[in-house]
């Protein structure tokens, strides 16, 4: 079958297209730039509701997609699935052909025993092993139940706070929960009346130095106890944390999901979602290797959350969901230093979501050189499945 190709011009794109975005669904082939080769369907399945994926790609070439695998309540017509349900838990499924093919049974990653998995996020380290941190609902079946002091709550379902798993073998063997330490100084309870481990959706980054950063959330402990950012380290491959410093905070603004990446002068830049800011993605950085934040910055775009994936030449391809109309996946590439996010074009990867319940990408670099966007995705607010786009990015000049 022909392969149809999608181009873009990076190089003055921002004269070419001074109003709205670059759209890659609907674009006409140019000489050099982004070139979208296909979207794929990664794994649906009409009795699950399957959501928030993360990719990585094996030594061997082989590609690992980790997802939230829920009922999906409308296939005996009890409701329709959700973002929270007591029975969902972690899954992945393997592809050993840059993705044109995909395991149909999705193998376990854990299924937590008094609740419902979130969001299973993995990096994959130079040595090879997989950490999946993760977060935890427990789903409250009596009216009469009190919550225990500053329980995290949504709906009928309590917080039980964040885990993590590691593999050394590729996924397929899995030694866990790690149970990380809470920030320092918050009042967040679980629904066990304990302090609430570190938790968060959003990118780990593995440094220079061997160090692993975490960017996690907390309630804030001061009116209007808006949820913050802080950075949790491992020395040790995510067995064990120590908290690091505060991220970003702001009497008006809410900060929560947020993923890292170190830049080649060594400095970590957070991408963070937030709310009460009219879903400005924020942006903040570390000069000095974790130690402290600068104060952060509205990065000038919508979208949330993000995930950033350095290139072979250093550029920075960053990706979101769009979750206001036309719905889908957009991007934009960065320089190396991540500098330029408010110029930068924006790219639309997908425009043809049904409604805002989608998107939450990851990416990597599959064996042949091609990258591989991941995301969840639903047309015309149907089945919730996994999805994915084929790019591919020719160098800067």
């Amino acid at each position: 079958m022909r392969k149809c190709y999608l181009l873009i011009i990076l190089l003055g794109a921002t004269l070419a297209n001074p109003v709205g975005p670059l759209n890659l669904a609907a674009a006409e082939p140019e000489p050099v730039g982004l070139r979208k080769v296909k979207d794929l369907v990664i794994y649906q399945q009409d009795r699950f509701y399957a959501a928030f994926p993360s990719i990585v790609t094996r030594p061997s070439g082989e590609l690992i997609v980790a997802f939230r695998r829920a009922p999906e309540h409308a296939f005996v017509k009890d409701g329709r699935g959700s973002h929270a349900d007591t029975k969902s838990h972690l899954v992945l499924v393997r592809s050993k052909d840059n993705a044109e093919t995909w395991t149909a049974d999705p193998e376990l990653i854990y299924a937590h025993p008094w609740g419902g998995s979130q969001d299973p996020c993995m990096v994959q380290l130079r040595d090879g092993s997989i950490v999946c941190s993760s977060y935890a609902w427990y789903l409250q079946s009596t009216k009469g139940f009190v919550d225990p002091p500053e329980t995290i709550r949504t709906g009928a379902y309590l917080f039980m706070g964040g885990f993590l798993m590691r593999s050394a073998d590729g996924g397929h063997l899995w030694d866990g929960p790690i149970i990380p330490p809470p920030v320092p100084g918050i009042k967040t309870k679980t629904v066990f009346n304990e302090l609430c481990p570190a938790y968060n959706r959003g990118a780990m980054c593995e440094g220079k130095d061997g160090r692993l950063y975490w960017a996690v959330a907390a309630k804030g402990t001061t009116a209007p106890f808006r949820t913050e950012n802080h950075l949790m380290v491992s020395q040790d491959g995510g067995r064990n944390w120590e908290y690091r410093c505060l991220i970003a905070r702001d009497p008006d603004v809410t900060f929560n999901e947020t993923s890292l990446i170190e830049t080649p002068s060594g400095h970590l830049v957070a991408f963070l979602r937030t709310a009460q800011f009219d879903d400005h993605t924020a942006i903040a950085r570390s000069t000095d290797g974790g130690k402290s934040f600068l104060p952060w910055k509205d990065a000038g775009f919508q979208g949330h959350p993000h995930y950033a994936l350095k290139l072979p030449d250093n550029r920075v391809l960053l990706i979101y969901g769009y979750r206001h109309k036309p719905y889908g996946i957009r991007a934009r590439i960065l320089d190396p230093e991540c500098r330029n996010s408010a110029t930068a074009p924006e790219i639309v990867l997908r425009d043809d979501g049904g409604t805002s319940d989608l998107g939450y990408p990851w990416a990597s670099i599959m064996a042949d050189g091609r990258i591989l966007v991941v995301y969840y995705f639903n047309k015309d607010d149907g089945l919730r499945h996994i999805a994915g786009t084929i790019l591919e990015i020719e160098p800067s000049k």
